[in-house]
């Protein structure tokens, strides 16, 4: 067996761990216009109960009417802009929150009912609950006895 056949899966993982942080470093630090370069944004949790879904995301400094929310299908759409301050005079030696428009799709893992979606907005927290359509509920079927 060659050292490269023993070891190689293991020495390639971990080459390649060591290129996802170093590109993830290099993201995080890059000024840019848009300010969500590298990163996904905003970040979200997304969970399951029988009733329906619910997302949490974080939006610091956002105001309701800054954001967008649309569901069609299983695909939730988060659009919003965040307006960064405008200091004229100032000279930034970090700037790490990001400006600008962003767009998040959401693949959802069932269909809801977008008439019944509900959007609350507390302490920069978009909460969402998104009730399950009646054709993605489990429905009990009724076995009858062949005569």
């Amino acid at each position: 067996m060659t050292r490269f056949s023993a070891y190689g899966g293991q020495a390639l993982g971990q080459l390649r761990h060591e290129f996802d942080r170093i590109f993830n470093d290099l993201t995080a630090t890059l000024p840019a216009t848009s300010g969500f370069v590298g990163r996904s944004f905003p970040a979200v949790n997304v969970w399951e109960t029988p009733e329906g879904l619910h997302l949490e995301a974080e939006i610091p400094g956002m105001k309701a009417e800054q954001l967008e929310i649309s569901v069609v299908g299983n695909e939730l759409t988060i659009k919003g802009q965040r307006s960064g301050a405008d200091l004229p005079n100032a000279t930034f030696h970090r700037r790490e929150r990001g400006t600008g428009s962003f767009t998040r799709v959401i693949q959802l893992p069932r269909q809801v009912d977008p008439s019944k979606v509900e959007a609350n907005l507390r302490d920069g927290v978009l909460e969402l609950k998104l009730p399950k359509s009646e054709a993605a509920k489990p429905r009990k079927i009724e076995v009858k006895i062949a005569q």
